[in-house]
Formats: C-alpha cells, structure tokens, sequence
C-alpha cells in the first residue's frame, strides 16, 4: 500500500481544497473548502454525532432529486459559522457553476459545523461570508497544510489543540481513497496505555514518526482538561474517492469512514459531539465489482484513522491550548 503524491484529499483528482481562518485579536476559529471538479461529485452523509450542525444534508439523501454537490464546507463557529458557506456559493454562481434553473445556476454546497466559540477569548469571532470566500479562493489541488489551519484554527481533540489532517491511499490498480479530518472531539485521540495516536498505527511504511513516550509525558497528557459541556465538540470529514458511486455508495463510504474515527477517538459520537462524514465520488473510475468495493471501504475506515493521527501530529499549542507536539517534546 502507498499513499498519493500528496498524501492529502488533493490526491483524489479534480479535488481542490482550501483554507481561511479570522485574523484578529481574539479569534480562534476557521473554514476548510472543498471544492468538486467541474460538473460536481457524487455525495453522501452519515450524521452520527448527537449534536450537529449542518447545511443542506437531506440533499445527499439517495431519494433527493439533485444529483451532485458542487463544495463541501467545513467550518468553526458552531450554528453561527454555516454563514460562510454563503460566501462560497457565491463564488460558485459567479463562475456559473451549479445546478441548472432557469435564469441561472443554484450551487449545492452542503456544510458542517464544529464548537470552538470564545477558544481565543471573543464568542462573537467567527466565520462569515467573507471567510467562506477566502477559503474558496485559497483552494489548490496541491500540497495540503495541516494543524491549526482552516476549520481546525480553534479545534481541540481530547483537551489538547486539535486541527487538520489529512492522508490518502491507492488502491490496486490505481484508484484513490482520501480523507480530510478535522479533529475536534471530547475524547481523547490517544491510547491510554502507551500515550501515542491511535491513528498511528494504521499508518503506511514510514509514514509516522517512533513516538517513545515516558511515564511523565502520559501523566501531562492525561492531566489536559477535557470539554464537560454537550455539544462542545465534533469531528469533522470528507472521504472521497474517484470510483463511481451512488448516493447510497457515498453515504456507506461516509459510514466506514465513522469506522475510522471509532478506532481514534475515544469515546466517540457522544452528547457533547455532532460528528459528521461526508462521503464524495467523482466518478471518474468505473464501478468496482463487490472485492473492489469491500476494498475500497476497508480503505475508507483506514485514511481516516490515519488522518486523525496527523491532525494530533500537526497541531501547534495555541492560546491556553498546549498541543501533543509540545507535551510529547516532538520536534
């Protein structure tokens, strides 16, 4: 198994995906885009947190009319932040990209929320319109940056700062699984026994760092403060793949990927999280044949575990947060 050049969601071809974040005193939160190639992708979702914040979801459902999404928004600033979903349509119809009406094009642009408010010290700071479009306006198909970036600017995973992450891998005969993480859930992303990510070891050859942790460091790690409010939390994620699916392949692929966040995270889809994946194909492959299928969804759970281990790896201490890089002394 090896993963895409990228190593990133850009590894599926004709994804693109970018961030902004707020850029003031006392703010802490951001949006992640991902962008569909020309002509849309492919969608599904599997809610499975019990506190969730999302936009046009029920379209995604295999019984819906439209048939594909133009973007996927992801994006801090709880029920306050779907705003920036906003700005991205906006882009979207300016460049006539859409769901033909008559009189015009009306983009489908399905979002997810995630808690971080008043994480740098302002409640009212967070993602409208105008962050949607930066993040719009910053997708690239390149390199994707990871950590406190885009929707994971305000994130916290387990007490400690959380973020972005993100892996890929191909499949026999060339096909590509991806995931894009953003880790922000009341559970702890590390194994107790040992005190490293538990996406650690589904990684690839070489992929992660040796990660030797003393008996010290796991008690630091343990003594970060945890979020005791419900709905403070959530996780989210977009696996895509360019194998041809339906609905109801997408939103299985989504399920898998719940898989992955299940192995990471622990506890997992509890009251205090809205954890949300989004499935996505691009359809650019043919459909496999059920061994191509069981492999594929297999990938699913596994790119995303991975992802969320390099969502811990690269996050930075922020604020009053103190990141694992930090407490672990990983340089």
């Amino acid at each position: 198994m090896r993963s895409g050049p990228h190593n990133a969601l850009t590894d599926v071809p004709g994804l693109r995906v970018g961030h902004a974040a707020l850029d003031r005193p006392g703010a802490m939160s951001g949006t992640t885009v991902v962008l569909a190639p020309l002509g849309g992708a492919v969608g599904g979702v599997d809610v499975r947190g019990s506190a969730p914040g999302t936009r046009e979801t029920d379209l995604l459902d295999p019984g819906a009319f439209v048939p594909r999404l133009h973007a996927i928004v992801l994006t801090g600033g709880s029920a306050y932040g779907l705003a920036a979903a906003g700005g991205v349509v906006a882009r979207l119809e300016a460049a006539g990209v859409g769901f033909d009406v008559p009189g015009g094009v009306v983009p489908i642009v399905p979002g997810a929320v995630l808690f971080d408010l008043g994480r740098g010290g302002d409640f009212s700071a967070r993602p409208d319109a105008d962050v949607g479009a930066e993040a719009y306006d910053a997708a690239t198909d390149g390199p994707v940056a990871q950590g406190c970036v885009g929707a994971g600017t305000g994130a916290v995973v387990g007490g400690l700062k959380g973020g972005v992450g993100t892996a890929s891998v191909v499949l026999d005969g060339g096909a590509v699984v991806a995931a894009l993480v953003v880790a922000n859930a009341v559970g702890s992303a590390l194994d107790p026994a040992t005190g490293v990510p538990l996406g650690v070891r589904m990684g690839l050859d070489g992929e992660f760092p040796e990660i030797t942790i003393g008996d010290d460091t796991r008690a630091a790690l343990r003594a970060a403060p945890r979020l005791p409010t419900p709905g403070t939390a959530t996780t989210l994620a977009v696996v895509a793949t360019d194998i041809t699916l339906d609905k109801s392949g997408c939103r299985r692929l989504a399920t898998m990927g719940h898989d992955g966040l299940a192995r990471t995270v622990s506890p997992v889809h509890t009251i205090m999280d809205g954890d949300v994946i989004f499935g996505l194909s691009t359809a650019a492959r043919p459909a496999p044949e059920p061994p191509g299928l069981f492999a594929l969804q297999a990938a699913a759970a596994d790119v995303v575990s991975r992802a969320m281990a390099h969502a811990v790896l690269a996050a930075e201490t922020a604020g009053t947060w103190r990141s694992y890089r930090e407490i672990a002394g990983l340089r």
